[in-house]
């Protein structure tokens, strides 16, 4: 077990042994929760959970459903498209 100080700044430098195996690195973000045994510190996700039903509007598309092949066919027009310009 390693020690550390909380500094004048209310700041703690995590040891590099810690860093180093959690894979963590200078500007990471952290959710830190008061327990009745002292902190926890985990890191924060990248992104809040979604779900489907909140996300799926932004598709902007209205019309009938597309099968796999036409959006290939899409996905190839489109490569297409921008490779020409």
């Amino acid at each position: 077990m390693e020690t550390t100080k909380l500094s004048s700044k209310g700041q703690i430098i995590l040891p590099k042994s810690v860093r180093e195996s959690h894979h963590w690195s200078a500007g990471m973000e952290f959710v830190i929760e008061d327990t009745p045994d002292g902190i926890m510190l985990r890191p924060a996700k990248s992104f809040s959970p979604t779900r489907l039903q909140d996300v799926i509007g932004c598709t902007g598309y209205a019309g009938p459903a597309k099968s796999f092949e036409d959006m290939e066919a899409a996905i190839v027009e489109g490569a297409r498209n921008h490779a020409g310009r």
